[in-house]
């Protein structure tokens, strides 16, 4: 079963972009052409950059450091949740033996 894509109609600073992409891909679509477009003015609004391809490489660069930094992030709270709940299964482990050397 193949999917059936779109062609969706982005603006990005103030230039039109038409993009394919699979139906159920369209408001994510939307929503990321927007936070690009919202990056790429506060890169400009600065003053300190100029050119579409220059705002667009450095509004690329912040975003994927956003990506990268939330990812490690989620890393290390999986590691921590994963030791907590290893520390828990101890626990429980511990009181369960202890309860069945209770019962004898």
């Amino acid at each position: 079963m193949s999917e059936r894509n779109t062609t969706v109609q982005v603006s990005i600073l103030d230039k039109e972009y038409q993009v394919t992409c699979p139906l159920p891909d369209q408001e994510a679509l939307i929503k990321s052409a927007r936070y690009l477009d919202e990056n790429m003015r506060k890169i400009k609004s600065r003053g300190n950059i100029h050119g579409a391809e220059k705002i667009a490489v450095m509004a690329a660069l912040n975003i994927t450091h956003d990506m990268l930094r939330k990812n490690q992030l989620i890393y290390e709270n999986s590691r921590a949740t994963s030791e907590q709940v290893q520390s828990l299964e101890k626990k429980i482990d511990l009181a369960l033996a202890s309860s069945r050397q209770l019962e004898l």
